[in-house]
């Protein structure tokens, strides 16, 4: 029987099935209504692939910014430890590209941005009160922990500049080039992102400028550092390719 509506057969309109809620989304239980019967509210569906990128991102950020702290040797070659940690956010916000679109991934990278912000802020104010004399480590804790602003702006801006670039080259290539070869777009994306982030941060943080406000290093310890961690985040972010498939395609990017 058809359940198309018909003017003289009220009772098919009756009959006829509830429209099917828009990709994407779902609808809440029935509520009171305006007298007319139950209303149904469309409430947009996260992934909990998505919720679980978002943490993993997040977690990720703090732990290579606390780890960026220790300066390590590492194959006869000085890197902070962060290093080893950082090169994964560039694939997990490729998965919340993935199953969330564009627009939640810039989001993510500028709330990012400002916990980090907000910690670097909340680690120096912490580390400027007075000390119990009974604890004995406060001066040890300023010394750890107090950052340095010029690498802790040089690194924001890095993140901010390079993932934001990683989301415009994934973008472009799942719209225009293809949405097969998951690997592919995450690999030629943070090609380009992840020396972009290593040039600005190695320039912010340690260049010779003036302008900067320090004398910053040498210049050939400047390139050495940034060669290096080239390197090391390559390979990282190399060996991070695989997580692109720990989910379905959800999201058309937008």
């Amino acid at each position: 029987m058809s359940t198309s509506t018909d003017p003289d057969r009220p009772d098919l309109a009756a009959a006829a099935p509830p429209a099917a809620a828009p990709s994407g989304v779902t609808l809440d239980d029935p509520g009171p209504g305006d007298g007319d019967g139950p209303s149904r509210t469309v409430a947009p569906v996260v992934a909990r692939a998505a919720i679980v990128a978002v943490g993993a991102y997040a977690g990720a950020q703090v732990i290579a910014q606390v780890t960026s702290l220790k300066i390590g040797v590492v194959g006869g070659q000085a890197v902070d430890m962060g290093t080893f940690v950082y090169p994964i956010t560039f694939t997990l916000r490729d998965v919340v590209h993935k199953v969330a679109g564009r627009r939640a991934a810039r989001t993510l990278i500028l709330t990012s941005a400002v916990v980090n912000l907000f910690l670097a802020a909340y680690l120096a104010w912490t580390a400027s009160v007075d000390s119990d004399p009974s604890w004995g480590l406060g001066a040890e804790y300023e010394a750890v922990l107090g950052p340095i602003w010029r690498i802790v702006l040089a690194s924001l801006a890095a993140m901010v500049v390079s993932e934001l670039i990683d989301t415009e080259v994934y973008h472009w290539f799942v719209t225009r080039v293809t949405r097969r070869f998951q690997w592919l777009r995450v690999l030629v994306s943070n090609a380009v992102s992840v020396p972009v982030d290593n040039l600005v941060f190695a320039l912010g943080a340690f260049a010779p400028v003036a302008l900067l406000g320090t004398d910053g290093l040498p210049w050939a310890t400047v390139w050495s550092i940034f060669w290096v961690n080239l390197w090391v985040k390559g390979l990282v972010s190399l060996a991070s390719l695989p997580l692109i498939y720990t989910t379905k395609d959800r999201q058309v990017p937008h």
